[in-house]
């Protein structure tokens, strides 16, 4: 038995979604700045600093409650795309858990949509300064970030696929 086409490609993009999840929870650089001597990179699990090109040194982020609350949805949208990888691969065996991994994959792209709309209300946090949805000129986002919004845009394209909504006349 072979897994229709839109299903695997669907799973590949999970997949890969997933990849960029991980990764962009790992690297400290959701917000970065470069002002005077040194570097600050902040992510969701450590900060790290960079004072005049000394060896760079990193601590537990002490995270507002905002990004406490996308730190939790961001592991949540990332075992929801694990699990649903996995039931589209075990559904070429059992057909019925095609729409369970439907279901699940689309509740992990809600899960990450909702990671897009409240992390930026931590730009207000005391190391940053700045206002919800606001970056002061001193700050930008970094790669983890962008790694994050690949993850957001493959989810949604992969939940399109699995749902045929984009393509609804290719079986």
């Amino acid at each position: 038995m072979t897994m229709d086409k839109l299903n695997l490609i669907s799973t590949l993009f999970f997949i890969l979604a997933d990849i960029f999840a991980v990764a962009s929870l790992i690297l400290p650089d959701w917000i970065i700045s470069d002002i005077g001597g040194g570097k600050t990179r902040i992510g969701l699990l450590e900060t790290c600093f960079t004072i005049y090109g000394r060896e760079s040194t990193c601590e537990a982020s002490v995270l507002p409650a905002e990004w406490t609350f996308s730190l939790i949805l961001l592991v949540l949208g990332i075992l929801t795309s694990t699990i649903t990888s996995m039931l589209f691969v075990t559904s070429q065996w059992k057909p019925g858990l095609t729409n369970v991994a439907r279901w699940i994959g689309f509740a992990g792209m809600i899960f990450f949509c909702l990671v897009a709309v409240t992390f930026p209300l931590g730009f207000s946090m005391e190391a940053i300064g700045g206002d919800p949805f606001q970056l002061p000129n001193s700050f930008q986002v970094g790669m983890s970030y962008i790694l994050f919004v690949l993850a957001l845009w493959v989810t949604v394209v992969s939940e399109l696929l699995a749902g045929k909504v984009c393509l609804p006349h290719i079986r």
